[in-house]
């Protein structure tokens, strides 16, 4: 599993022109299932998210957890994070689950997440979307499990 945590002074997801999530001052990750990953590899990312200290104190140091902080999660699927182009120009995806094995896994790291106290909206599985945000920091961290 990999993620891209950026921190967000606001993040939409637009659907056919239609606004279907929106958080402010949160977290926008995009997330893609490796084609090995499994519900216990999920727990632990949803617990790694749920506690990175990525956020500043009152002295400027990136102490305070995602979990205390009562920030919001706009969670993303995008599978493109497995893009691999090592070998040619196009990129290739063998390392991506297969679509059914990524939506189950992202749901049940939506439900830990939310288990852990955090709100999290999040886009359409395998819709086209459209991603709007403003960075914060900009801070951006990128997680593999």
């Amino acid at each position: 599993m990999r993620a891209v945590i950026q921190i967000v002074k606001r993040a939409s997801v637009k659907v056919d022109d239609m606004i279907i999530s929106h958080i402010n001052e949160g977290f926008l990750i995009l997330i893609a299932v490796h084609q090995n990953d499994d519900q216990e590899l999920v727990l632990k990312m949803a617990d790694k998210i749920a506690n990175l200290r990525i956020l500043a104190d009152d002295r400027a140091k990136l102490n305070n957890s995602i979990k205390g902080s009562g920030a919001k999660i706009l969670l993303v699927s995008q599978f493109t994070l497995y893009a691999d182009c090592s070998r040619g120009n196009r990129p290739s995806f063998t390392e991506a689950a297969p679509a059914a094995q990524a939506e189950f896994l992202i749901e049940f790291l939506t439900k830990q997440l939310k288990d852990h106290g955090i709100e999290v909206q999040s886009g359409i599985f395998g819709a086209q979307m459209e991603l709007e945000l403003i960075n914060d920091g900009p801070v951006t961290i990128i997680l593999e499990a």
